[in-house]
């Protein structure tokens, strides 16, 4: 598929990828959400080795120490942690191998909500403490308060486009930020490192393994710590973490480098998780694990689905990285058998928004079940635009010639259930011929999008390209998401539950009348007395 934009792929060398400090004291330092009131802190210390032969140090030399206090320079509170290291390791001549340096988490627990820290991590035995650094807790459930901005950013890489999204995304100051896989692109690189490639299979053809340059995961780490020192990051598997290697070993980078609330969510698998952010449930799913209906994941999300209480967190967002989705010929209908599987069981429990990434372009959908509109169904963004090396999607597949075969796209990991249509304009074809009805927005740019909710009605979404961070007040998509539950059968507490789902329709006219006409109204007046919100449009439940 034809591709433009190429972002010039930073160089280890580079100053935001460089380390910059000297033996055991603590670099590429991030925050994760544990529970409401707990935080994951995590950080690496020392050097890590790669050549024909490595030898991977005792983690246990150096301690895991979190200082913490509501005042700068007063750590009224203590907490120690883990500490690990990990191992790429091929079995092909000639290949490098990889062990890294010591990797620390520690969990600090007994936080106030909405409150500032202050911190430092390491180990004090030797006298190698980070310098202090602050972050602010998040409102709790149940307290009808929100984060007040939420980022998302999927396949970001490490490029000069990836530079720009993460700038402008750190000027719009969020409060928490969900990465939806695809995240260093290591795996783009021979083991000895040197320049990546937008195609792998292409410039490396005969390759007897995707390697991986795991240095690059070090550089990212340190080029992200700005940003992740301070705001927590959620994130989730992509394929480019997959990264196979010895022993049919996958995914051990992401599993070693971050720390996620799995067990906290009742989840035994750090592919898939949930979290509460104030009034939102966050539902983290693996499209790279097994998915199926008769599968532990499946299992363990219609439980954790069963037990949200939406007067404790009305809102329940979803993301993974493959999106269902897709009206670009890239990845054209790839996840169909996730869909296939899980979508009817998100609709049941009313989920209201899902984001993904993988595809990289940006694209809003109308709210949608099995294909059709329904007002019931959630809105599905693909924001997999961050500015990776493999560039910019450009193609769609209602475009002439653009159509993929059904041979295209098969996922590295899981089943193929290419098919047509079976129903609406495009019944009995495996593209449509024009932008799906189903598709409301979508442009080749790059960027990320911020989450706004407002309360539990209404969420303000904004997609921010790039090229706006040179204009003051300027963006891409924007729209006001908004939830009518009590229109729709839901399956989760807290919810009004009608004896079966409402029939597909335009959202409008399944609004009370008067409610309908109250609401405009309202809209209205608010736009057109306020400017930076002129042109917005609405997505009804």
């Amino acid at each position: 598929m034809e591709k433009h934009g190429p972002g010039d792929d930073l160089a280890m060398d580079h100053p935001r990828l460089k380390k910059n400090v000297t033996s055991n004291f603590p670099e590429q330092i991030a925050l994760a959400l544990s529970t409401p009131n707990s935080m994951w802190v995590s950080w690496v210390t020392g050097d890590a080795q790669i050549g024909l032969n490595v030898t991977p140090v005792d983690p246990r030399t150096v301690a895991s120490e979190v200082w913490y206090g509501e005042q700068s320079g007063n750590y009224t509170e203590r907490r120690s942690g883990v500490s690990v290291v990990y191992s790429q390791l091929y079995p092909f001549e000639g290949l490098w191998n990889y062990t890294s340096a010591i990797i620390h988490h520690v969990r600090i627990d007994g936080l106030e909500p909405e409150t500032k820290y202050y911190y430092k991590c390491g180990d004090s035995s030797l006298a190698s403490m980070s310098e202090e650094l602050v972050f602010e807790t998040l409102p709790l459930p149940g307290s009808g308060k929100y984060p007040p901005r939420i980022a998302f950013v999927g396949d970001l890489g490490l490029t000069s486009n990836s530079t720009t999204t993460t700038d402008h995304l750190i000027t719009n100051d969020p409060s928490l930020v969900l990465m939806v896989g695809d995240l260093t692109y290591a795996n783009q690189y021979r083991t000895t490192g040197g320049k990546g490639a937008s195609c792998y299979s292409c410039e490396f053809p005969d390759s007897p393994i995707r390697e991986t340059y795991q240095p690059r995961w070090d550089g990212w780490g340190r080029f992200m710590q700005p940003l992740t020192s301070r705001v927590p990051m959620m994130v989730i598997e992509g394929n480019h973490e997959i990264e196979p290697q010895a022993g049919n070993t996958t995914f051990l980078s992401y599993l070693t480098r971050f720390s996620v609330p799995s067990n906290e969510s009742g989840s035994d698998s750090n592919f898939y998780y949930s979290f509460d952010a104030g009034g939102i449930h966050v539902i983290m799913l693996g499209a790279y694990v097994d998915y199926n209906q008769t599968g532990a994941q499946y299992a363990w999300l219609e439980k954790d689905l069963r037990n949200v209480n939406r007067n404790v967190t009305p809102w329940l967002v979803a993301a993974w990285h493959a999106p269902w989705y897709n009206s670009y010929s890239s990845h054209y209908q790839e996840f169909e058998c996730m869909r296939l599987q899980m979508e009817e069981l998100l609709y049941q429990y009313g989920v209201d928004i899902v984001f993904s990434g993988h595809v990289h372009a940006y694209e809003r959908m109308n709210r949608v079940f099995n294909y059709t509109l329904d007002p019931c169904g959630p809105v599905y963004i693909t924001i997999g635009d961050g500015g990776n090396i493999e560039k910019v999607d450009v193609d769609h597949a209602d475009e002439p010639g653009k159509c993929p075969s059904a041979g295209d796209n098969i996922p590295e990991i899981g089943g193929v259930c290419h098919m047509n249509y079976s129903v609406g304009p495009a019944k009995g074809k495996f593209c449509w011929d024009r932008q799906p009805e189903w598709s409301a927005y979508r442009e080749s740019s790059f960027g990320h999008g911020i989450l706004e909710v407002v309360n539990s009605t209404y969420a303000l979404w904004t997609w921010h390209r790039n090229q706006d961070i040179y204009q003051e007040h300027s963006h891409g998509d924007q729209i006001y998401i908004v939830r009518q539950p009590e229109l729709c059968s839901v399956g989760s507490k807290g919810n009004k539950v009608l004896p079966g789902l409402l029939p597909s329709s335009v959202a409008a006219t399944l609004m009370d009348p008067l409610l309908a006409t109250l609401l405009c109204c309202v809209m209205f007046i608010f736009c057109l007395f306020t400017p930076s919100f002129q042109n917005l449009g609405n997505v009804y439940l």
